[in-house]
C-alpha cells in the first residue's frame, strides 16, 4: 500500500490543480504565476506559503470566520474579493475544492460556457 503524504500542498499542487480545470491558462500577475479563466484571474500566488483566490464576498466572510487559521484577509484585499489562503494549513483535498470555487465564480462571472476539460473532447 501506497504511504499517503501528509506534507502540505506546494506552488507545484496548485498550479496542477488550477491548469486541470477548463479553458485556465498561466499568466504572470504581479510578477507570480497567475491562473485565468476566459482572460479572468481566479487564484494568484503571493509566495511559496500563500495563494490568493477569487470568492463570493459573503462566503470570504464564514471562510474567515470559520477558518482563520487558513483564510485570512489583508486590508490590501478588504475591497476586493479575494481571500488569501495559507497552504501550510489545508490538504490537497481542500486546496482543489477552493480552487475549484474559485474557478466556478469567476467563469460565471464571464457569463460564457466552459467546455469542461477531457480526453475525449477531441475528435478523430
Amino acid at each position: 500500500m501506497a504511504r499517503v503524504s501528509r506534507s502540505p500542498p506546494t506552488i507545484a499542487d496548485v498550479r496542477t490543480i488550477a491548469l486541470a480545470m477548463a479553458s485556465t491558462v498561466e499568466r504572470p500577475s504581479y510578477g507570480t504565476p497567475g491562473f485565468r479563466v476566459q482572460d479572468r484571474l481566479f487564484a494568484r500566488v503571493l509566495d511559496e506559503q500563500t495563494i490568493v483566490v477569487k470568492v463570493d464576498p459573503a462566503w470570504r466572510d464564514s471562510l474567515v470566520a470559520g477558518s482563520p487559521d487558513v483564510f485570512h484577509v489583508t486590508p490590501h484585499y478588504e475591497p476586493y474579493p479575494w481571500v488569501i489562503v495559507r497552504l501550510p494549513a489545508v490538504d490537497r483535498a481542500s486546496l482543489r475544492e477552493i480552487l475549484a470555487a474559485a474557478y466556478e465564480f469567476e467563469a460565471a462571472s464571464t457569463g460564457k460556457r466552459i467546455r469542461k476539460k477531457t480526453s475525449a473532447s477531441r475528435r478523430s
